[in-house]
Order: structure tokens, then C-alpha cells, then sequence
């Protein structure tokens, strides 16, 4: 069984999808991941619609931008959504964002480790994905899920770039330039 570390390792923004049966078991064990996520307060923000009907999925593929027309051969999309009045907001700090991030994070470590692929997208149009799947307007669509199985070959749909990056993780920061200990400094710019 893969513990969190390896799942964290595990977990690529594939772009190679083929076609995988999500079943309701599959939708409470990521449902599941997000619930327990700590939150602010216990609040709970986050909201998701899990879409998976084919005729639904087909509406919310029409959201896509170009960049993203490799994510027409997702199973599911997961929109991820919600207001900032539904938690914590201290001064400036609107602290939902957080709160959803870190629950949506659960839920994509999660799908890693029950051998889907989880990509989360912002290359799409969010009035058009609240259109269709009924999402009230004063909630902020924040990210889109892209959800399926790998393939074992590449997407013939793939750009250059994107499949540079299918075959090999994109570099990272390295840790130096991503936290400091005890103080700011000049290599976190």
C-alpha cells in the first residue's frame, strides 16, 4: 500500500487519459479525503461537483481552453468551488482559499493512491462551468479536476511542451528558493 510520501512522489499532471469506470465507492473515498482536511474554525468550505454522466461531462468539456483539449479524454471532472463568507476571513486574509486548496490536495493525493491520475486545471472558462453544472454566482469557481487513468503511451494531442513534460517532471525550485528558516531571505524571491 502507498503511504503519503509516496503518493506525494507519485503524483504527476499527466496529460495521457484513458477511459476508467468512477464508481460511487471511488467518488465518498476522495469525498471522503476532502471531509476530513483540517479548516478553519471547522468550517469546511470546500464544494465539489463530481462529473461524471457522459452527457454532463461533455458540457463541461466545451469549458476547455485549447491548452487543455488533452482533457477530453478525462473519466471525471471535479469543479471546485466556494464562498469566502462560508469561512474565515481575518482582514485581508481570505483564508477559504487555503481552506479549499488543502482539502483539494487531499482529495488529488488521494486519487493518486488509488491509481487514477488527478490533474487540476485553471485553463477553462468558469462562467461556462457554473452555467452548466447549476453552481450559484456568488460562488468562485477556483479549479477544475481533471480525472482518469493513465495511459501507457503518449496523447497524440499533446504540444511540444506539454509532452517534454509527459515524459519527465518539469524542474522544480529547489528547496533554497522556497523556504528559509527563521527569516526571509533574498533566495525566496
Amino acid at each position: 500500500m502507498m503511504d503519503v510520501k509516496d503518493a506525494i512522489e507519485s503524483r504527476r499532471g499527466y496529460r495521457s487519459f484513458v477511459p476508467v469506470e468512477i464508481t460511487d465507492d471511488m467518488l465518498k473515498e476522495l469525498g471522503r479525503a476532502a471531509q476530513i482536511t483540517a479548516s478553519c474554525f471547522n468550517n469546511q468550505p470546500w464544494r465539489y461537483v463530481f462529473v461524471r454522466g457522459k452527457e454532463q461531462l461533455d458540457r463541461v468539456k466545451e469549458a476547455l481552453n485549447r491548452g487543455n483539449v488533452w482533457a477530453k479524454d478525462a473519466s471525471m471532472i471535479i469543479a471546485v468551488f466556494g464562498k469566502k463568507e462560508k469561512d474565515c476571513v481575518i482582514a485581508e486574509r481570505e483564508y477559504y482559499l487555503f481552506d479549499i486548496g488543502m482539502a483539494t490536495s487531499a482529495m488529488i493525493l488521494r486519487a493518486t493512491e488509488m491509481g487514477l491520475l488527478a490533474h487540476p486545471i485553471a485553463g477553462y472558462s468558469p462562467e461556462k462551468v457554473k452555467e452548466v453544472l447549476g453552481i450559484p454566482a456568488d460562488c468562485m469557481q477556483i479549479a477544475l479536476v481533471i480525472v482518469g487513468k493513465k495511459m501507457d503511451g503518449i496523447s497524440p494531442v499533446l504540444s511540444e511542451k506539454q509532452l517534454r513534460d509527459e515524459k519527465e517532471r518539469p524542474p522544480r525550485r529547489t528547496l533554497e528558493e522556497i523556504y528559509a528558516v527563521d527569516s526571509y531571505n533574498d533566495k525566496l524571491v
